[in-house]
């Protein structure tokens, strides 16, 4: 399948742009933090999920989404909020629990949510797949061509929720698209002691929808899989499930010591990271001249630098205001 080099540019330039973000805050996080970690101290307080190395999974589905397209996140966020085109300096004050956030800085880290593109998260496991259920019910019942995709983690996929979402969207032919990031564990349990199945994907074959697995962590691949996905939910042929073989190069949670991890495997998995294989290929496949790549890649420093300072300068809620808006 043919990608136009606008596509290919914006891929890059996201997942360059995820990438750079969540090495920020984790520099941000650690602050204050040491030498003793103390999960409550520093500029970011609370637990914190980074999905550093898992720039594919939402950059390959979300090029094909439109604003009415609805995305559900679980509690490692990030990557899905900025593929959707939610505000980054909202986004970014948020998580830091100031007033200039998506959610006046009540929500945090693990509960984003912006309606003006249409993306919330959830932050318990599985949570946000009944929540896209429901919006492409509502996109069906409407007449229009939206679709609903839920990221999840590789243990959602056994949780009811997984099952009695996909059973309900294959029952009334919902525009639905679950992708499931395999990042290989489960906090510390690795997929091959919980989950039976290879692959999530060859669980679609149980509710008759379509089942695609994507290898490696190949972001032009998740592009071509999504394409037709999200083409078969516009044309009303139903919902499919992508799980795709991504990794997480940092701990299930910032501070994690991961002991169940052998000491060599993110250095293996960096030696084959997506963003340096893309760059590869735009530069001898497509022809891009490095200097356009560094473009790209200082655009997008630039704006995520730009929403660090937002959220850095914003000003915190006033105890006052701690009940504003909470029930209108």
């Amino acid at each position: 399948m043919t990608i136009s080099i606008n596509h290919l540019q914006w891929m890059y330039e996201t997942m360059y742009k995820i990438r750079y973000y969540e090495d920020k805050m984790a520099e941000a996080y650690a602050e204050g933090k040491n030498p003793v970690f103390n999960i409550g101290a520093g500029p970011v307080p609370g637990e914190m999920h980074l999905a550093t190395g898992q720039e594919p999974a939402a950059v390959g589905i979300c090029i094909h989404l439109k604003k009415e397209d609805t995305v559900t996140s679980p509690h490692r966020p990030h990557h899905h909020a900025i593929a959707k085109g939610v505000d980054l300096n909202k986004m970014t004050a948020e998580i830091f629990g100031k007033a200039t956030g998506l959610g006046k800085g009540k929500g945090g880290h693990m509960h984003l949510f912006d309606p003006e593109v249409k993306f919330s998260c959830g932050g318990i496991v599985g949570a946000g797949i009944p929540h896209a259920v429901g919006a492409a019910f509502a996109a069906k019942k409407k007449g229009t061509d939206w679709v609903a995709v839920s990221f999840i983690g590789e243990g959602a996929a056994n949780q009811g929720a997984f099952h009695e979402s996909l059973n309900m969207a294959a029952l009334w032919n919902l525009p639905l698209i679950v992708v499931v990031e395999n990042n290989q564990y489960g906090i510390s349990v690795p997929k091959s002691a919980s989950t039976a199945v290879l692959s999530n994907d060859i669980r679609a074959a149980a509710y008759g929808i379509k089942g695609y697995y994507v290898k490696d962590n190949d972001p032009i691949e998740m592009y071509n899989v999504s394409k037709e996905a999200v083409e078969r939910a516009r044309s009303g042929e139903g919902p499919s499930i992508i799980e795709i073989e991504t990794y997480r190069y940092l701990g299930h949670f910032q501070g994690d010591p991961e002991l169940y991890r052998d000491k060599n495997e993110v250095t293996l998995l960096r030696e084959k990271d997506p963003i340096i294989r893309l760059n590869q290929t735009l530069r001898n496949e497509h022809g891009i001249k490095e200097h356009k790549l560094s473009e790209l890649e200082n655009k997008a420093k630039q704006e995520v630098d730009a929403a660090y300072q937002f959220a850095r300068e914003s000003e915190y809620p006033k105890p006052e205001d701690a009940l504003q808006d909470l029930f209108v």
